[in-house]
């Protein structure tokens, strides 16, 4: 990451790409067992040291496909009624950054073989993390979502 002093601005380098088969947005799968591929860059490969060890990794990616800034969102399977931006998962938002949780299958070298995918093909991926016990919260509320029933 670059960060511009003279306007503040960062400037995301991506370490690298995402493999899910899924070509639209709208053909991103709800479910949780939708598996793809995580390819890093070769010259990130070293910084994979130890992540066999991990069960789930937190993936910061890029909706790279999204046109549009919106502060206000419909979200997909809830469309009745409009939510601000930050309070939804819509790809409309100011900086255009994904947040999932992926299970780590499989290390193959430099790529990671993923359970989790949201994320269509070629999505960049700008970091990884480890997720740990200190990322549980047992005590989460889900706002909105509490009110809604789900299908799940």
């Amino acid at each position: 990451m670059v960060i511009d002093r003279t306007t503040n601005n960062f400037i995301l380098k991506p370490i690298g790409i995402v493999h899910s088969g899924f070509i639209t947005p709208q053909e991103v799968s709800a479910s949780q067992k939708a598996q793809g591929e995580i390819e890093i860059y070769p010259e990130f490969e070293p910084g994979l040291k130890d992540i066999d060890g991990f069960s789930h990794l937190f993936v910061i990616w890029g909706f790279h496909l999204s046109d549009e800034e919106k502060l206000r969102a419909h979200p997909p399977y809830y469309p009745y009624q409009e939510r601000g931006v930050f309070a939804t998962r819509s790809p409309h938002r100011p900086n255009r950054l994904g947040l999932t949780i992926v299970k780590l299958l499989k290390r193959e070298g430099r790529f990671l073989k993923v359970e989790g995918l949201d994320m269509v093909e070629g999505s960049p991926i700008f970091d990884l993390k480890p997720y740990t016990l200190r990322d549980q919260k047992l005590e989460a509320r889900f706002g909105w979502l509490d009110s809604v029933d789900s299908d799940d």
